[in-house]
């Protein structure tokens, strides 16, 4: 998959958000100062070409929809993440953040929480 410039990025979480929409829905999502309707126009049809974006024609206007959802696009970003940072290790990766963020004690408290939901997830059941 193609990665994506930040301006893209911007645009796919409006598009995550709002679902759909046309170019001015899309600039009423952005923070001031707004680019130019065809900056916007610009890296919409950029997010198409990658394959991010399609729409439907009204005429000679489009309203885009999202291609992939946003949890399939951040799990193949953190998988380029972890292959070239942490050589494809997730606890490297896990221990990185847990180390390198300054997590606060209820921060690690959570996290633990959470991995030991997973665990017991995994775990046969000793009661059958």
């Amino acid at each position: 998959m193609k990665e994506l410039t930040r301006a893209e990025e911007q645009i796919m979480h409006i598009m995550w958000q709002i679902g759909k929409g046309f170019v001015n829905d899309i600039l009423e999502h952005l923070p001031e100062p707004k680019p130019a309707y065809t900056t916007v126009s610009t890296i919409i049809r950029i997010l198409e070409k990658k394959g991010f974006v399609s729409y439907k024609a009204y005429g000679k206007t489009h309203e885009y929809y999202p291609l992939m959802t946003k949890k399939h696009y951040a799990r193949t970003r953190i998988k380029t993440l972890l292959g070239n940072y942490f050589s494809n290790s997730v606890p490297s990766l896990a221990s990185f953040l847990t180390r390198e963020e300054n997590l606060s004690l209820e921060e690690l408290e959570e996290i633990r929480s959470i991995m030991d939901a997973e665990i017991n997830k995994l775990k046969p059941n000793e009661n059958e």
